[in-house]
């Protein structure tokens, strides 16, 4: 066997699934019908993760530092949002359109991210968000300010699926787009444009010596993850009915990125696993102390970097290097 017959057998096996996977994603769907009274809860969940997932093409899988993801996310909800309110309520045609304006932004946004420095790229992005952030402020006769853009009702699903106060519509909604971009995802990285990707992340000149085309590379990730972000926007816009200034604000990158350090990043089921564990930590230390919750969450992420994320999982294996020694 050649060494790109060998290449391209290892890529197919990392697109197989595994034996937990169909068990995890069965539960995921099961539940908002089991657990109805989180289903608000799932839905953020998987909003969540489709934004960290985006995340991650870009920061594990490129190299490329982003404090200003959340431009895109915004731009995708209130592109959902404008256009449900005012031409179409249908969810899967405003989708499409948050998607489409987030891809755009991302595509023009790329070209600031293929020079420079790691601490240039974080200024940059965050800069590209915060002008978003003032431009929605300003334009109050568009977006509605302060006040966030009101009155959006969105339609029934597929014509049939109202969006019910529950929230289970919504969260299966947002799963299925979850999973139909977690596949795709899976696919670009397990592909030879995805090894790219990564040949770029672990050595850039390498890669270009090589005769990798750097720069398209980047603009193409960082646009894909663009779309993807923009689809997480759509999402909260249209299963919400609302959106605001909130969704440019900096601390939506902020959370995405130790969503990714929870989780890890360079693996898909890093966003995945960090929103989860995020927002469940989130909304039960906000119950019991809802003035000092985020303390608790930041000991908890000191606590992970100090001690490390596998000997969290293992506690058991602490104290094994003292053993050794």
């Amino acid at each position: 066997m050649t060494t790109g017959e060998r290449a391209r057998s290892s890529l197919l096996r990392a697109t197989r699934w595994r034996l937990w996977e169909p068990l995890l994603w069965a539960v995921a769907f099961a539940s908002p019908l089991v657990l109805a009274q989180y289903a608000a809860i799932v839905n953020e969940i998987a909003i969540v993760a489709l934004f960290a997932l985006s995340l991650d093409l870009v920061l594990g899988f490129t190299g490329i530092v982003s404090l200003g993801h959340a431009a895109f996310f915004g731009f995708g909800a209130y592109a959902a949002a404008l256009f449900a309110k005012h031409f179409l309520p249908d969810p899967l045609v405003g989708l499409a359109v948050g998607i489409a304006a987030a891809t755009v932004l991302g595509a023009i946004a790329s070209f600031t991210v293929q020079r420079g420095s790691d601490l240039t790229r974080l200024m940059v992005t965050l800069g590209a968000a915060l002008i978003l952030l003032e431009l929605a402020n300003k334009l109050d006769w568009l977006t509605g300010g302060a006040d966030g853009l009101q009155g959006v009702v969105m339609g029934p699903l597929l014509g049939r699926f109202e969006f019910d106060l529950a929230g289970r519509t919504a969260a299966w909604y947002s799963l299925t787009v979850l999973l139909v971009f977690f596949l795709l995802a899976r696919r670009l990285v397990n592909s030879p444009f995805g090894g790219t990707l990564q040949a770029i992340r672990d050595n850039r000149l390498r890669a270009m010596a090589i005769g990798i085309p750097v720069g398209s590379r980047i603009a193409v990730a960082y646009t894909v993850a663009a779309a993807l972000a923009g689809a997480a926007g759509a999402l909260l816009a249209q299963t919400t009915g609302f959106a605001s200034l909130d969704v440019f604000e900096f601390h939506r990158s902020a959370d995405v990125m130790l969503i990714l350090v929870v989780g890890g990043t360079g693996w898909l089921y890093g966003g995945v696993l960090g929103a989860i564990v995020f927002k469940l930590m989130q909304d039960f230390l906000s119950a019991i102390t809802p003035q000092y919750w985020t303390f608790w969450l930041g000991l908890f992420l000191v606590v992970l970097v100090l001690v490390g994320r596998d000997r969290l999982l293992k506690p058991w294996t602490l104290f094994q290097r003292g053993r050794t020694a």
